[in-house]
């Protein structure tokens, strides 16, 4: 005996192993893998894998898992934000349409709730007349000391479109940043292997930035990096390769007497563009006054 569930457009492009979890049962990847290999899970009647990404009208079937308990799932404590934190936020505001959202994302805030962080844009976001009749979907993250544009998605489909904008590269970020010391002329584009650790394993990470120097004297680099590749913490890493850490950095930094410490990390996500249905988006977010005094003073 089977049931039959045919695939609506909230998971058009959607992995098998993610629209089970979400609309059938929660269960551990493993489990599901196997489910698959024991054929009690087909995509128009085939046999597929987990990773199998659904089309809108494809009809799942799924055999009998009656004996399958869901796995547990941990309650998360969504940061309550205060009313004046709310209104406050169509300060941010750049864009805003039945699609999507985008803001000037203020420093010193992650995107999402973490293990060190409780208060987040998202759960800020929610609380908002922005997301009234709709829900925020994270398309890409900028990290919590980071300033600048930030695009949050308000429907399935878009968070997908988006998410496959970025994977083929279709989407063009422009930063600023202040480094520490003069940047050799030299350096137009940025090539490197980044490290990154997933379970104790090293991964070799190809990374591509391109770099123009706006302004510069003997302690300080004012820069505009534009990343072709979106690594981790990537356009941080690679400015430490090459000797110009990135003025606030606190965990990629030189230990160097003359370094100054800063609180405040200065780079800022300034510009992003692409294209959709053959309309061109450019947005474009002011740098804090923070950012704008250092600059006005150190360079």
């Amino acid at each position: 005996m089977s049931k039959s569930f045919i695939v609506d457009d909230d998971y058009n492009d959607s992995r098998l192993d993610k629209w089970f979890k979400n609309k059938i049962i929660s269960l551990p990847h493993s489990l599901i893998e196997k489910i698959i290999r024991k054929n009690k899970i087909k995509v128009n009647k085939k046999k597929t894998k987990s990773s199998y990404r659904l089309q809108t009208g494809d009809i799942v079937e799924i055999f009998d898992i009656s004996n399958f308990k869901p796995t547990d799932k941990k309650i998360k404590i969504k940061y309550q934000p205060k009313k004046e934190e709310v209104g406050s936020y169509g300060d941010y505001v750049l864009e805003d349409n039945e699609n999507f959202i985008v803001i000037n994302k203020p420093a010193g805030i992650p995107v999402q709730s973490g293990t060190k962080s409780f208060k987040n844009i998202i759960d800020i976001l929610k609380k908002t007349k922005y997301f009234e009749n709709s829900k925020p979907f994270v398309v890409h993250r900028l990290d919590k000391e980071t300033s600048g544009v930030l695009i949050i998605a308000k429907n399935r489909k878009f968070a997908q479109l988006f998410t496959s904008l970025f994977r083929i590269r279709k989407i063009h970020k422009t930063y600023l940043a202040i480094v520490y010391g003069r940047v050799s002329n030299s350096i137009k584009t940025m090539k490197d292997n980044l490290i990154q650790y997933e379970k104790n394993k090293k991964i070799f990470q190809k990374s591509i930035s391109n770099l123009k120097i706006k302004e510069s004297n003997e302690n300080y680099s004012f820069l505009e990096l534009n990343p072709i590749t979106g690594r981790k913490h990537q356009l941080r890493k690679q400015l430490l390769n090459i000797g110009n850490p990135i003025v606030g950095d606190d965990k990629y930094f030189l230990n160097n007497k003359k370094r100054i410490r800063y609180k405040n990390l200065m780079l800022h996500a300034f510009k992003i563009k692409f294209m959709i249905n053959n309309v061109q988006y450019n947005f474009k977010a002011k740098y804090s006054k923070t950012f704008e005094d250092f600059l006005k003073k150190n360079i």
